[in-house]
């Protein structure tokens, strides 16, 4: 098993405390009767679950359901931070794994639900791992509840509403990311906080009150007219049949009246929206709360930011703060703040340089082309899509030489496999889509590590097979077409993250975090830790296909999701995998990059016992022209592998190929004479290939590194800079030419369908 099926075989089988529980073969089977096919185009999916296969289940191999109540009408989410309420992943835990919402933890028992602020890191794993464990202070709860399980009873784009019934009593919370308070929804008794260790209390305004228990400060708040009683560490009231109550964790017992205001201010939805301007190449999104007053007239709330937002805000902040696994949580008052961020485009590929060896591109192209088995045995959705994107990539590089011939053989080797596997009844390998309609998923089979049973990783599986849809409608329009495989094209990239809030059959944003600014992996989020995010660079590639493939069929919709999607990822993402602001990893933790982000903190591990150079290029393959996001900040690039080589005491010698092309963008000649030395003799990372190394190395040689300073009013482009020369690049996805305009006045006029150089 290679280094990378390690990876994906542990994410898919670790439970919550250890990793390695099972492993499943990739499944073999029949096609699915015709009747149980739905027609898209050319193409179909199955909605029958395909003979010997497996949908979500259970670490036991059994099916399971979503934990939802009756009155829930929603498409089910997964891959949250939440979803180990939905998605019962170990048979005797029905309340779910600790919930990470920062500032505050949360883990929901049959009595109530537990309640924690992680404000301290503790390093484990000798140093390895970096974690802010859930820790309760108190559980919520009512007098007497002994719910059997915990359900979801609804959610918005950050927060969950968590439903504890035991047939006499209801609690129903809602909790949320940045959300500094708990509403609790009370039926069937009095409500009840029971504290684990002695509370001091130092505020008693009737129906509030103020204590701290382990160092935190919290303000208990019942509706106008009931009191707190106390007994030991436990507090009740009495808030009626049907009544409410809210918790505020506060940064001071000093700020108690700047929260009581937003007491019974619950907030009842939270929405992202997000607006790209192409003429400013600004991306503009805005948090919205909505909140219902329990009582009074109070509106909004307190919002608590994480860096990468409060960093680009452009809304006021205020004094207050809270700890975090991110770094620093700042606090805005109101129902709503704006982040803004600049937009520094995504190309479909690199131009070749005149400089390069045409020759030995072609050489390298018919490498691949006449290989004896182009697909290196692929047969499951993730090799299958590596091999789909290794050879994506040729297609343009082949175009650009004159070598046409390769060019369409390639393309003919894409739309094949493409368009076997976007029909349920293809002729090849029994490769298809099933919809399942009670996870409200799309999965492709023969599925492969958990994205079936565990609903892992869908993004970083499918966003190869969009990359192959954008190549070939980059040279055949009509295949994408809605007549043909148009519509089977956008529903795997729905799935995996669907824009349309409007589309019953998926989740908005499956697997994207909108508040965290990242994905997250696991469908079932079934760890102590929380939920986790390795290769934010495969996420990354999702969004780049997908604003190249928006663009390309003139859906806006999409280009600006993929736009959203990468510029949020992209900012985040060199903050939280590599602390480059330097605030984000705590104090004492040795290690300047983790290979995955925990709910909980930061991990100097991957998924599988790889080395040093796996360790960071999982975080950056496969690369493409949408990788350039790397070299934004050719300094932190270049101390990002610095820091690799300090590590290794030399220079790195597995997954060469991709360390050199991440290297390119801050020091390009070298690497490039890194591999004139070693081209013929080194072995190619599963998902790349020499000519699309070569190639890409040769042409930052000419071109320099990545200069963000200069922006363009079109997704699709790039600036470099090489001493005081720049080079300006800039697709045109149009059917007629374009003038691109960039921002230092210099235009550059596009023909239809191509890549342009200035």
């Amino acid at each position: 098993m290679s280094h990378a099926s390690r990876r994906r075989w542990r994410r898919a089988t670790t439970s919550a405390a250890t990793a390695a529980l099972l492993c499943g073969a990739l499944l073999t089977f029949t096609s699915a009767p015709a009747a149980a096919q739905v027609r898209l185009g050319s193409g179909s999916y199955t909605t029958v679950l395909p003979p010997g296969a497996s949908g979500p289940s259970d670490h036991t191999g059994a099916p399971v359901a979503p934990k939802v109540t009756a009155d829930f009408t929603q498409p089910v989410v997964t891959n949250d931070w939440w979803s180990s309420l939905i998605f019962q992943r170990y048979p005797g835990n029905p309340y779910g794994e600790n919930l990470y919402a920062h500032p505050l933890s949360f883990k929901a028992q049959a009595h109530g639900l537990e309640v924690g602020y992680p404000d301290t890191p503790e390093l484990v794993a000798d140093g390895l791992k970096y974690q802010y464990t859930h820790s309760p202070d108190f559980v919520l709860g009512i007098h007497g509840l002994n719910a059997p399980a915990a359900k979801v009873a609804g959610y918005s784009d950050w927060t969950v509403t968590a439903d504890l019934s035991d047939g006499t009593r209801q609690l129903r919370t809602t909790i949320g990311q940045g959300l500094p308070f708990v509403y609790a929804n009370v039926s069937g008794g009095p409500i009840r906080v029971e504290f684990t260790a002695p509370p001091t209390v130092w505020r008693r305004s009737g129906n509030a009150v103020g204590v701290t228990v382990n160092g935190h400060h919290y303000a208990l708040f019942a509706p106008s007219g009931t009191t707190w009683s106390e007994s030991d560490t436990v507090f009740t009231a009495d808030v009626g049949g049907s009544g409410y109550a809210s918790v505020a964790l506060l940064p001071s017992p000093d700020d108690f009246d700047r929260y009581a205001p937003y007491a019974y201010s619950f907030v009842t939805s939270t929405t992202l929206t997000y607006d790209y301007d192409p003429a400013s190449a600004t991306l503009t999104s805005t948090y919205r709360v909505t909140t219902e007053a329990r009582e009074g007239t109070a509106q909004g709330t307190l919002l608590a930011l994480y860096p990468h937002q409060w960093k680009e805000t452009t809304t006021a902040l205020t004094d207050l703060s809270y700890a975090s696994p991110r770094g620093p949580m700042r606090v805005v008052e109101g129902d709503r703040f704006t982040t803004e961020l600049t937009t520094h485009g995504i190309l479909p590929s690199l131009p070749t340089v005149d400089s390069a060896d045409h020759q030995r591109l072609r050489a390298l192209i018919d490498a691949e082309l006449h290989a004896s088995d182009p697909w290196k045995g692929a047969s499951d959705t993730y090799w299958t899509g590596k091999a789909l994107g290794r050879l994506a990539q040729l297609v343009p590089i082949a175009d650009s030489i004159g070598y046409t011939a390769g060019r369409d053989a390639l393309l003919d080797l894409l739309k094949n496999k493409m368009e076997d596997w976007l029909t349920a009844d293809g002729p090849g390998d029994n490769a298809q889509f099933y919809y399942d309609d009670q996870w409200d998923t799309l999965i492709g089979f023969p599925a492969s590590f958990g994205s079936n049973t565990e609903l892992n990783d869908h993004d970083f599986h499918y966003g190869y097979f969009i990359t192959a849809a954008a190549t070939i409608a980059r040279y055949d329009r009509s295949w994408i077409s809605e007549e043909r495989w148009g519509p089977m094209v956008t529903t795997v990239l729905r799935d995996a993250n669907n824009p349309d809030r409007d589309d019953e059959r998926f989740p908005w944003l499956r697997s994207f975090s909108p508040y965290a600014g990242h994905g997250w992996a696991s469908g079932h989020a079934g760890f102590a830790s929380g939920n986790n995010q390795e290769s934010s660079s495969e996420a990354m590639h999702f969004a780049a296909s997908a604003a190249l493939l928006g663009s390309l069929i003139g859906d806006e919709e999409l280009r600006d999701l993929g736009v959203y999607l990468h510029t949020t990822q992209a900012s985040a993402m060199r903050r939280y995998w590599q602390n480059a602001d330097g605030d984000a990893f705590p104090a004492g933790y040795s290690h300047d990059v983790v290979g995955m982000v925990w709910s909980d903190g930061g991990d100097h591990r991957i998924w599988w016992d790889g080395t040093p150079e796996e360790l960071y290029g999982i975080n950056y393959l496969p690369i493409t022209a949408g990788s350039l996001y790397l070299g934004h900040d050719p300094e932190h690039a270049a101390a990002m592998h610095q820091s690799l080589v300090t590590r290794l005491g030399r220079q790195p010698q597995v997954w060469r190929d991709i360390h050199w092309a991440h290297q390119a963008l801050s020091d390009p000649d070298a690497a490039l004479a890194a591999f004139e030395a070693q081209w013929q003799s080194y072995e190619p990372e599963s998902g790349s290939s020499k000519a699309h190394t070569y190639q890409w190395l040769s042409t930052l040689a000419e071109f320099g590194t990545v200069d963000t300073s200069v922006t363009a009013d079109t997704p699709h482009y790039a600036v470099f800079r090489d001493g005081d020369r720049r080079t300006y690049v800039a697709f045109n996805p149009t059917g007629q030419p374009l003038t691109v305009t960039f921002s230092d006045g210099t235009t550059l006029t596009v023909p239809p369908g191509q890549l342009a150089t200035g």
